[in-house]
């Protein structure tokens, strides 16, 4: 029962139900893995294409004018040379880009800005990295039948079933009109038909716009999906991160040993030992010619108070019992430290009893 329990908090454990962490987004990102969907593109571009021909429709038909009045007047009576037929190609040429200047700088600000909306500003060549899985057949095959592949087809589907739907209906509105077009002149034929074009191309490129942004969703579950985390690859993430918690511990236990250790080696340098008696003991030392105070050298609580006396004792480091006065440099000082100038008077007068001490021993 307990192996079974156990079992099965591994197999939870390495579920991938956890939200990507920061990192591992960034990571993503920096690879080419970002929520964007095509469509929100495709349908912005054929949109802003269809209101652009809308906006400049004037524009468009004087200069589709112009450019069959030129042909058909003069340009029929030239002679059929190299140079002619050089210069009419050139004239043609800068009479369509003329054209289609202002549609192209529209759609392609359109599609940069659709772009920029989606993943922000993104440079990155990994996605154009070569791998030799892309190559593999059976990965291949098993893409053609995967669960994405499914769902871009019905997509499709949709999209060319809503199409129709919008088609039918803007038709079917339109019939009577559709009708008259045979009464009609060739003129006003060919205006109807260009304002029925138009409100078609609106009308499905608002629609598409619709599904894309479904679909710009759909895709960001789907990357969120995708960079899901397990609670162990959460926990393996922060050990590379911030290191192995034990082994951070192992080192700062270390350090503390090392610590200690380079401050017991200061214990027979000092002038005096003050104590609590057993609670705490501070070292002190005061060279007149370096210090403006008498400094901490060392200094411990309990065991390492312990310690500290045993190594004056063996070092002839004289110690003095004072409560007050070792509690207050325990607490207020640290190792290095220069006393505090509150305590100047009761560590001078502590200070001048050990060197009357020591003159006495010599």
């Amino acid at each position: 029962m307990a192996m079974r329990y156990t079992l099965d908090l591994q197999l939870f454990a390495g579920e991938k139900t956890e939200k990507a962490t920061p990192k591992k987004q960034r990571e993503a990102r920096e690879k080419g893995q970002v929520a964007k969907s095509n469509d929100v593109s495709g349908a912005l571009v054929l949109l802003s294409s269809f209101l652009a021909l809308l906006m400049f429709g004037s524009y468009y038909k004087q200069h589709l004018v112009d450019l069959f009045k030129d042909f058909l007047l003069h340009r029929l009576n030239d002679d059929v040379t190299a140079q002619s037929v050089t210069q009419m190609f050139a004239s043609l040429a800068a009479q369509v880009a003329m054209i289609v200047a202002p549609i192209f700088a529209i759609v392609m600000a359109v599609a940069i800005i659709a772009n920029y909306i989606q993943v922000g500003f993104l440079l990155t060549g990994e996605p154009l990295k070569p791998k030799i899985s892309k190559i593999n057949p059976l990965k291949g095959f098993k893409n053609i039948f995967s669960p994405r592949t499914v769902v871009e087809f019905l997509k499709s589907i949709f999209k060319l079933l809503v199409i129709t739907v919008v088609v039918f209906i803007t038709l079917s509105g339109s019939r009577d009109d559709i009708s008259k077009m045979g009464r009609m002149g060739i003129e006003e034929a060919f205006t109807y038909t260009s304002k029925l074009t138009l409100d078609l191309g609106i009308k499905i490129g608002a629609a598409l716009l619709v599904l894309a942004f479904g679909d710009y969703m759909y895709q960001r579950y789907s990357l969120a999906k995708s960079l899901r985390m397990s609670k162990q690859d959460i926990k393996d993430e922060y050990k590379k991160m911030e290191g192995d918690p034990l082994i951070k511990g192992k080192i700062r236990e270390r350090q503390r040993r090392m610590a200690l250790q380079r401050m017991m080696q200061e214990i027979p340098k000092a002038d005096v030992i003050i104590t609590n008696p057993t609670h705490f003991a501070v070292a002190l030392k005061y060279d007149g010619s370096a210090m403006d105070a008498p400094q901490v050298i060392a200094k411990g609580q309990d065991y390492v108070a312990l310690r500290i006396r045993e190594i004056a004792k063996e070092h002839g480091v004289i110690t003095m019992e004072n409560k007050p006065l070792a509690r207050a440099l325990f607490q207020r000082t640290e190792i290095g430290d220069s006393i505090p100038a509150d305590l100047f008077q009761a560590v001078a007068e502590v200070l001048a009893y050990v060197y009357k001490l020591k003159g006495k021993v010599r």
